[in-house]
């Protein structure tokens, strides 16, 4: 490779890099910058003042809790369910058994707003509405099916002979699944657990929709916070915040993301 076409690439990464990168410095220095004036401050001032509101105003702090609480509970379900689907899919043959995992992944297909009116009417009448747990249990509807695709493949990669010898040394389903198949299919999890994270946490129309009161997430608390003069500091704020649990799942999770998605090409 001659010097200039290591420059120029060089020169395309680092304008690249710029683009993505300029927005996200901008909303972090935003979110340190005082945008209202505050009794014995100034506009455009540096302060930490907004992170301060953002902890001190309980109906934030609610909303980031709720966000962690259903995006937990909807990552858990999908690997708990998932699991277990993906395996029968894997390693058994059943009457329209590809019929059946076309038909889930259609139903991924369906946009969210297609269902909002029947999922509202049937979580208020059973008192899921203005809960983590509702968007928890609506989201995993819509991940299930990504889920069970994703670690189906991955699972149908491991050779039927590894379980046959499990079972040979007496490990039982349990201890199969924890001990042997689990570590095997780590990258595949890592990936399952990317795509249900993103899909939960960004999740906008579901949420809005099952949280009329109360039980808002983080997408909603930032976008009640625009109005007629709108603190940009602290919607920058809140928007630094919403980023911190996303940046950390990842950096958890980054060997097996980058170790399943080589795997699968």
């Amino acid at each position: 490779m001659s010097i200039g076409s290591l420059s120029l690439r060089v020169i395309v990464f680092g304008a690249l890099a710029l683009f993505v990168l300029l927005p996200f410095v901008q909303t972090v220095l935003l979110s340190f910058t005082l945008t209202l004036p505050r009794e014995g401050h100034v506009t455009g001032e540096a302060t930490l003042l907004n992170y301060a509101e953002v902890f001190a105003r309980p109906d934030l702090r609610t909303s980031i809790l709720n966000s962690l609480t259903y995006v937990t509970l909807n990552i858990g379900l999908c690997l708990a369910a998932g699991l277990p689907a993906a395996y029968a899919f894997a390693r058994y043959r059943f009457t329209g058994d590809r019929h059946v995992l076309f038909a889930l992944l259609a139903f991924r297909l369906t946009p969210p707003v297609v269902l909002s009116l029947p999922v509202f009417f049937l979580f208020a009448n059973v008192g899921l509405v203005n809960t983590p747990v509702g968007i928890a249990l609506v989201h995993c509807a819509f991940n299930l099916p990504i889920a069970i695709w994703i670690l189906e493949s991955f699972i149908a990669a491991v050779p039927r002979e590894y379980d046959e010898t499990c079972f040979i040394d007496g490990h039982s389903i349990p201890s199969f699944f924890f001990k042997r198949l689990i570590p095997v299919i780590a990258p595949g999890i890592g990936v399952t657990v990317f795509f249900c994270f993103v899909f939960s946490w960004v999740e906008v129309v579901l949420a809005r929709i099952l949280t009329v009161t109360a039980g808002k997430p983080i997408t909603m608390a930032i976008n009640a916070l625009y109005g007629f003069q709108t603190d940009m500091g602290l919607v920058m704020a809140m928007t630094v915040m919403s980023l911190i649990p996303g940046m950390a799942m990842i950096w958890f999770v980054r060997n097996h993301i980058a170790r399943g998605f080589v795997i699968r090409t």
